[in-house]
């Protein structure tokens, strides 16, 4: 189905969840690199990362700014209330206060394509970095603060993960405790076709689409937090990696679109490598710099 108006784009220069400097600068070159047709467009206030690491809070980095950025979203939600909603990520917790806002619009009967290389269903006994936490959040687990955010969470039945890579035990544990649908990258390779099958075994008429830019092969696209230049993976963090192309991807969003109403498209974990290291190359130089 074509989308044609009502559309709010969100940019969500979001860093205190994966406490990493790079998200804010991948966040604004995604609004600026997406397709320009007239959308409202929204930022949302996030302060410049600071020293890192950030301060430990109920075993969350960084949750009382997250929290109240949380709130910044839904409050620029209700303001606009928007048909459709695009989030320019920052970090993967961007998405959980548009995707419940969009929840409770559908009358908790929104579908969730969950594209990642990673389950996102950690709590503050696995992890101490939100954005592990935000699909476990919005399914009333993860982290119970951040989780009474979601006034309306999302029915398990309609969640789908495509592109899982090699699971920690605690996300097979609770990927297997929410009954989950998953499905590997092997399984959606050449055909959307599973995907499709769910949408229909479910009646999906509305749509938001999660997409960690992580879910990417590294050798195809270097800008995520697994092809930090230089760095070498070893051991279970090599597996852990993306393992789908771009044309995969495309080609998964193109069928969903054609077979529901994507209400929703959030686009996180943008590290734009070389660009921040040309940044701050050029910063360094006098002629550029000034006095």
């Amino acid at each position: 189905m074509t989308q044609t108006s009502g559309t709010l784009r969100l940019v969500v220069p979001q860093w205190q969840g994966g406490e990493n400097h790079a998200y804010p600068l991948g966040a604004r070159l995604l609004a600026w690199l997406a397709p320009q047709n007239g959308d409202r467009t929204v930022e949302i206030a996030v302060p410049d990362p600071s020293a890192m690491p950030l301060p430990l809070e109920g075993g969350i980095a960084g949750r009382a700014a997250l929290m109240e950025q949380m709130k910044q979203i839904r409050s620029v939600l209700e303001d606009h209330a928007p048909e459709r909603v695009v989030i320019f990520g920052g970090d993967c917790l961007v998405n959980q206060a548009p995707f419940a806002w969009l929840n409770e619009r559908h009358n908790g009967k929104l579908g969730v394509l969950w594209l990642d290389a990673h389950p996102d269903v950690a709590s503050p006994r696995d992890r101490s970095r939100a954005h592990t936490m935000v699909l476990g959040n919005l399914l009333g687990r993860g982290d119970s603060e951040m989780a009474s955010e979601v006034a309306m969470p999302l029915d398990r039945e309609r969640v789908m993960m495509v592109g899982l890579s090699r699971l920690l035990p605690y996300e097979a544990e609770e990927i297997e405790a929410l009954g989950l649908l998953a499905l590997g990258t092997d399984q959606v390779a050449s055909s959307s076709d599973q995907i499709l099958d769910w949408i229909r075994t479910e009646s999906i008429a509305h749509l938001a689409v999660h997409l960690d830019l992580d879910v990417l092969d590294p050798q195809v696209f270097r800008s995520h937090g697994f092809a930090v230049p230089g760095q070498v993976l070893e051991g279970v963090m090599a597996e852990r990696v993306g393992s789908m192309t771009f044309e995969q991807v495309l080609r998964i969003i193109r069928d969903v679109s054609a077979a529901c109403d994507v209400v929703g498209l959030g686009i996180t974990e943008h590290m734009p490598w070389d660009a921040i290291n040309l940044r701050n190359t050029l910063a360094g130089i006098p002629i550029l710099s000034g006095p």
